[in-house]
């Protein structure tokens, strides 16, 4: 067993039994069926990528898909040791695209050589323990940490089996580990559609008070690299209707083994600042990637990465990059439409290298609308309209990018 799985599962059993200086969760358990709850998620996506420049391998991407996710949740048994379940069923039907539409980065709908399929499926479960205030869970996860954040950005989303654990057996220190197998992607049914060799990482969040929180991780990819994570968030209340942020995040990654995405030996930075004003949110950004080799985050280059500049079509993280970004959101609750909100934000990237010059350039403009009904028979159900234009002569292209997203959540018990 290698070095990196020990350390692990080391890290795992002694945040287990470690003696609980806060409330235990399992305590409070009513039971298996007494705390379970099940939902229904239905959505529909709409997504079209109109590539401008000559030379694209395809003059635009266009899919559009009914998804369908089912989510159980057990509660845990009674005593010291809590067991329990958790099972996800996904669908996802192909209401229109074709052989010359699909692909482009869309990633809607699952597809094979004779275009997209009309339909496809996946299933998951994962068994948990709970002790005290730990959860330990095997099986077919979605996981939302900052060095491990599987996607659902499109109709269905990823998912990663493996082991993991939560700890918040200390008050205000939250602890995370993990060792992943196989990681099955947002828009294909195989299991292991990502070729995921082992996954391991290790790291916590911890809130100072109640201005500052900060987190620390690491990841190792076998055959692929380790990588580092540090984050810090300072936020400042000001009065009731105003508030300051500030949102630093950093990767460090160094490539090992194989090397399969290159040479890789750099670092990713980003600092945003934001003020809160009623309704009205500003906010300005900074990011910078340097050493060697683009910034490369996902291990299928889907999932999910947590800095500013990681927008809507680009990422900004080619090698050297550095960009500015300006944001401005708007809540109109205030003005008499509660659930109406509205985004708009402009990206700056320049100085990255190509295989042509080391003065690349780029910009993407995004405007993002959305509302969700408040009441009714219809509660809850969200309506999304989003938009993207990139432009860069240097890298990435010229595209025009438009998202239509409808959710409805249901509640089953």
């Amino acid at each position: 067993m290698r070095i990196t799985k020990i350390n692990t599962i080391a890290y795992m059993m002694i945040a287990a039994i470690a003696e609980p200086a806060v409330a235990s969760q399992q305590s409070e358990s009513n039971g298996f069926v007494e705390d379970s709850k099940a939902s229904l998620l239905i959505r529909n996506v709409y997504m079209n990528r109109d590539f401008r420049q000559a030379n694209a391998p395809q003059n635009k991407g266009e899919e559009w898909g009914q998804g369908f996710m089912a989510n159980y949740q057990s509660g845990f048994t009674q005593g010291t040791v809590g067991f329990g379940v958790d099972a996800l069923g996904k669908l996802g039907i192909m209401l229109d695209s074709g052989a010359g539409r699909t692909g482009g980065g869309t990633g809607l709908l699952e597809a094979d050589r004779s275009g997209p399929k009309a339909d496809y499926s996946k299933m998951g479960g994962a068994l948990k323990i709970q002790m005290s205030n730990t959860i330990l869970k095997y099986g077919d996860q979605m996981v939302s940490l900052p060095i491990l954040s599987t996607n659902d950005a499109r109709l269905l989303p990823e998912s990663a089996t493996g082991l993991s654990m939560t700890s918040k057996e200390f008050k205000d220190l939250t602890l995370n580990a993990g060792h992943f197998t196989a990681l099955n992607k947002r828009n294909d049914s195989s299991p292991d559609s990502a070729r995921l060799t082992d996954l391991n990482y290790v790291g916590g969040v911890y809130k100072f008070n109640d201005q500052l929180t900060g987190s620390f991780y690491r990841q190792t990819i076998d055959n692929y690299w380790r990588k580092y994570y540090g984050s810090a968030t300072y936020t400042v209340p000001l009065s009731s209707t105003q508030a300051f942020n500030l949102d630093f995040n950093m990767y460090d990654t160094k490539s090992m083994g194989e090397e399969r995405a290159g040479d890789l030996d750099n670092r990713l930075w980003s600092l945003s600042a934001a003020y809160t004003l009623g309704a009205h949110r500003f906010m300005l950004a900074r990011q910078t990637v340097s050493g060697r080799g683009d910034y490369t985050y996902g291990i299928d280059g889907l999932s999910a990465m947590y800095t500013s500049n990681s927008v809507q079509y680009s990422d900004f993280l080619y090698e050297d990059e550095k960009s500015w970004q300006a944001r401005y959101d708007l809540n109109m609750a205030p003005y008499g439409i509660a659930g109406l909100t509205f985004m708009v934000r402009y990206i700056k990237g320049y100085d990255f290298n190509t295989p042509l010059t080391s003065d690349g350039k780029a910009w993407e403009r995004n405007i993002d609308v959305k509302y969700v009904v408040q009441s009714g028979p219809a509660k809850n159900l969200s309506l999304r309209a989003r938009n993207a234009t990139y432009r860069s002569s240097d890298r990435g292209g010229d595209v025009d990018e438009i998202r239509l997203t409808f959710e409805y959540p249901i509640s089953l018990f």
